[in-house]
């Protein structure tokens, strides 16, 4: 089996949202000139929506392809014996202007009956927060489906949810089930399976240009909601400069918060998977066979999974990446 002896970078999907802002541009250089733009797909394999590369020898080809000639070389033999030829992850970035809708997605089984599609586990890491910005995950308290309803109705949900001010470095778990919101002022980076599934149950009573209302999922969602409160829902986490520390595991991905200040060589030998890594501050260097391949802040860079030896260099100070991969 031939192999992909790169780093692969692809073109963003930008899309356009009611809720978008101009922080993709201004903060991440996105090569955009609209003043909503709400996400970049950085990694897609969502139908419609396949990245396409956007350097090296494959420049040109998209995702979809690449996994259709290069199998577990690129993705791993576990995962390739997973997921075959979809690209499990959908990774972007993620600025809110104003607050996105409150929403949840349903677990996989759910996902697979109603819509032949994954379920939507995902993770955020605050890349940057306006003052006082903030993230709505979970409930306050346990609460019903009654004691639900009865606030969707009279607007009061926030009465229940959690509400939590955020600063950059935060991280949230939000795995499927759980109502959410990301609050006006957000930048942030989005790790999810690959689903574009979402129920939308309070929209703030917007309208489009067009003076329409968003569409609601209020009965899909019913008995998607997971209920139960928790007492914390960020997640506390250590990092070390130099060193990949662990921030979230599930079944679905692992991220791990990565400093690198100078030099790192880096050995994935014994991971059976691609690796991702996204740039949420600075700017650094990765090295293989005499080829080098920047990524700067807000820039995303999938190893394949044959690629396991190369360096990584900072070239000015401290950066930070988010390194995703499948156990």
């Amino acid at each position: 089996m031939s192999k992909v002896n790169q780093f692969l970078k692809f073109t963003p999907i930008l899309k356009e949202k009611i809720w978008g802002g101009e922080k993709l541009r201004t903060h991440l250089n996105k090569a955009t000139n609209s003043s909503n733009i709400g996400e970049s797909w950085e990694l897609s394999d969502v139908e419609g929506d396949t990245s396409i590369v956007a350097n090296g020898n494959l420049k040109g080809k998209d995702l979809k392809e690449l996994l259709s000639t290069y199998k577990s070389s690129l993705v791993g033999e576990k995962v390739y014996n997973q997921f075959g030829e979809k690209f499990p992850l959908l990774i972007k970035f993620i600025d809110a202007k104003e607050a996105l809708s409150i929403q949840l997605h349903p677990h996989d089984d759910l996902a697979q009956k109603r819509h032949n599609s994954f379920g939507k586990t995902e993770m955020w890491y605050v890349m940057q927060a306006d003052e006082n910005a903030n993230l709505i995950v979970g409930f306050k308290k346990d609460s019903t489906q009654k004691e639900y309803l009865k606030h969707l109705e009279n607007k009061s949900l926030l009465d229940i949810l959690n509400v939590d001010v955020v600063s950059k470095g935060d991280v949230y778990f939000i795995p499927t089930g759980r109502v959410h919101a990301i609050g006006a002022g957000v930048l942030l980076a989005e790790i999810q399976q690959t689903s574009d599934i979402t129920y939308r149950v309070y929209d703030w009573d917007r309208q489009d240009s067009a003076g329409n209302y968003r569409e609601l999922h209020t009965d899909l969602a019913l008995d998607a909601i997971d209920y139960k409160a928790k007492e914390q829902y960020n997640t506390n986490y250590e990092s070390e400069e130099n060193k990949a520390s662990e921030i979230v595991s599930c079944p679905y991905f692992t991220t791990n918060i990565f400093p690198i200040n100078g030099t790192v060589n880096v050995n994935n030998s014994s991971k059976d998977s691609f690796v991702i890594y996204m740039c949420v501050s600075g700017k650094t260097v990765f090295n293989y066979n005499k080829i080098s391949t920047s990524l700067e802040a807000g820039e995303t860079l999938l190893v394949p999974a044959g690629l396991k030896e190369f360096s990584i260099n900072s070239t000015n100070g401290l950066s930070e990446l988010l390194e995703v991969y499948i156990k």
